[in-house]
Formats: structure tokens, sequence, C-alpha cells
């Protein structure tokens, strides 16, 4: 997941960008993707072929071209297993954010993709914006939002299928009060997904800001089985 690097000082999160971190040891692919998919045009139908496929989409923030990833080892967050600092759950109970899902999906997209200190760009293009968007209509993605005084503050955002959902990125703007808004997010992510009955909450990759939420990588036949029996359930967002 969550990927967040890319936003500027002023808004800096609180979170490095796990995509970014991991991508060095990831191969890039090459898609065969079904008849009637174009593999070089982001749209709903190759996400949804690539998700179910343990497969995910980078852009090149300078040709604009997708990359295709499919890392082994794999990062997972064990739902059951899930950890969050005390302080964390502290600042949650308090209900200091307002927290809502699916009223700005594309504003939270946005936000991830802003640039950063010391980022060489950033690999949400407004193609993978666009196909994205796409799936938010079809109801295969979503975002938890962090709001404070009527400001979006914090939020993250990710794909949907069945009993899996696939952490993306995630955003906080201390500058306006949202200093810890992403991993509030990400904790009300995990009540959600395990009050649905989901399975399969998917990082891509870890790093050391994952790790203190028990975030484990595991090998890549161990996910593809686990990925093939979450998105044959049948369970709504």
């Amino acid at each position: 997941m969550v990927r967040d690097k890319n936003e500027p000082e002023e808004q800096a999160d609180d979170a490095p960008d796990a995509r970014t971190e991991g991508e060095d040891g990831a191969e890039v692919l090459d898609l065969e993707v079904p008849e009637g998919i174009d593999p070089n045009k982001p749209s709903a139908e190759l996400l949804l072929w690539a998700y179910r496929n343990g497969i995910f989409p980078m852009g090149d923030p300078d040709s604009g071209e997708l990359g295709w990833y499919q890392p082994d080892p794999r990062g997972v967050l064990p739902l059951d297993d899930f950890h969050a600092p005390k302080s964390l759950m502290r600042k949650v109970r308090t209900g200091v954010f307002d927290i809502r899902m699916d009223t700005r999906f594309e504003d939270v997209m946005r936000e991830c993709a802003k640039l950063r200190p010391k980022s060489e760009g950033t690999w949400i293009t407004n193609a993978i914006v666009q196909a994205y968007v796409q799936l938010f209509e079809r109801g295969h993605a979503h975002s938890v939002e962090a709001w404070r005084d009527g400001k979006l503050v914090g939020g993250l955002y990710g794909v949907h299928i069945g009993g899996a959902f696939f952490g993306e990125s995630m955003f906080s703007r201390p500058a306006l009060g949202g200093t810890d808004s992403s991993k509030v997010c990400l904790v009300h992510l995990v009540q959600h997904m395990k009050s649905r009955g989901m399975t399969l909450l998917d990082t891509q990759f870890k790093n050391p800001h994952l790790a203190q939420f028990n975030c484990v990588e595991i090998p890549r036949a161990v996910y593809e089985k686990r990925l093939r029996e979450a998105v044959r359930l049948d369970i709504k967002w």
C-alpha cells in the first residue's frame, strides 16, 4: 500500500510510499491480457483483470507509460493480527477526525499524487487516475477519508474485489490538523473489512512504516492462493 511519497513539504505525510520503496525489488512484467483488452491503455477492465491475477500498475512520471508489477514476496496486513500502536488507538477513540467513505474518491487520489520533496515524480499519472475513477464508478474502488473542520485532511484508497482490498496509497495534511489521519483511516479500513467478512488486505510491499501494523511478507505462491480464495467471495463493500 500504501504508497504515499507524493506531497509538497507543507502537506508531507507521516508515512513513506511503500510501492516506491519496494519497486526496485520487483520485476516489470510484459502482460498477456485477454482479447479485447488493451494492455497499454489503463481501463477498469484491464485493472480488474490485473488485480485478480495479483498484478498492479505504476505509471512512469516522464513518459506516462504503465509498468506492471507482481512482487515476490508480497506484502500483506493480516486482518486478525493487525496491530496499531496504543497512541494511535487513543487518537482513534477521541474521534478527532470525521471518517467518511467514498465522498471524495478522486480528490483522495490526486492528493496522493502530489509531488513531495526528494521525489522524482509520481507513479499516479492522469491516465491512472481516470482508470481508477472508472473502477470507483463501478463499485470496485473505494476511499477512506479523514475530515476535520470541514476539510479533507487525510485518506487512503484502493481496489475492492470480493473479499480482497488492494491498498494503493495514502496521504495526510499535518498543516491542516491531519497528523496521523492516514493511519486512523487505515485502522477504520481494517475494522470495516473485518465487519464485512473480508479476508485479504494486500499492501504489495512491506516497509518499516507498515511493519508497525504487523505487515508481513509471504511467498507469491501463498499470496496467489489467498487471492484466489478472497476474490471468489461475494462480499459487498
